[in-house]
């Protein structure tokens, strides 16, 4: 006899996603993967195909995002109940608690995977399932839905500190300098890695706050404690709390003119 479940993942990077699905596999006899799309075009191609219970929607695809995926998924007449997994655990927090079953961080950890599969099976075994995923699919088009949910902005990144994973509030970051793939996020008690295209980070930055000075140098404006020239005219920055001097490039001197 088939499980009685079903799901689909929509992952884009393959490792990822099969070590998800062995998890899922793993904790979760009672259901089934029916499908793995690589990126968000696939993931409805399969939602309207197999007619999962579940979708496990990464957040960052090529072609369509999670988000645009889950409004999409809101209009079908039994839409599946959507699970989260994102990198960026910041990104839009507030609306995946909200409009989501759950959300899970990568890498996906056994005992949060296994509390995401409980919420997931007390859903799905109410007699009024559909009702549930109607439910979730209302909230989730409200909140994503046609400029309800505006630009997100980043409040919190998840940063390695050598052996440790932390938290950071963005408010208290105050610069990020990229180099190759990886962006430094410093702050007053010292530096954090994170691995991200700072054009990405740039995208969840606030950018009244938050200025670029630099090819990769990118300054959090409410931690500037003063901006100096030197003989040559070249600009740089002091931050509170740290004894570095940020150079600032010709191209972006023009925002500190009245500093």
């Amino acid at each position: 006899m088939s499980p009685p479940y079903s799901y689909i993942l929509a992952e884009d990077e393959p490792l990822l996603a099969r070590a998800l699905a062995k998890q899922l596999g793993d904790h979760w006899p009672s259901a089934h993967c029916a499908a793995i799309a690589a990126n968000g075009a696939d993931a409805l191609k399969l939602a309207e195909q197999y007619s999962p219970d579940v979708a496990f929607l990464d957040v960052r695809m090529p072609q369509l995002d999670g988000l645009e995926v889950a409004r999409q998924l809101c209009l079908q007449d039994h839409p599946p109940l959507i699970v989260f997994v994102t990198a960026y655990d910041a990104y839009a927090l507030d609306a995946f608690e909200t409009a989501a079953i759950d959300y899970l961080l990568k890498p996906v950890e056994v005992a949060r995977l296994v509390k995401c599969i409980e919420r997931l099976s007390q859903q799905l075994s109410r007699a009024g399932k559909e009702d549930s995923a109607g439910d979730m699919a209302t909230r989730i088009a409200h909140l994503l839905g046609s400029g309800a949910r505006g630009k997100e902005r980043l409040r919190f990144v998840r940063a390695g500190a050598g052996i440790t994973v932390k938290l950071i509030p963005v408010k208290d970051v105050l610069w990020f300098e990229a180099q190759d793939k990886y962006i430094t996020v410093a702050t007053r008690e010292g530096d954090s890695i994170i691995r991200m295209p700072l054009r990405e980070l740039l995208e969840q930055l606030d950018e009244d706050t938050f200025w670029q000075v630099h090819r990769g140098t990118v300054v959090n404006s409410q931690h500037i404690e003063l901006a100096k020239r030197d003989e040559l005219g070249h600009l740089s920055l002091a931050l509170k709390g740290r004894k570095e001097v940020i150079a600032v490039s010709r191209q972006f001197a023009h925002l500190f003119k009245q500093m």
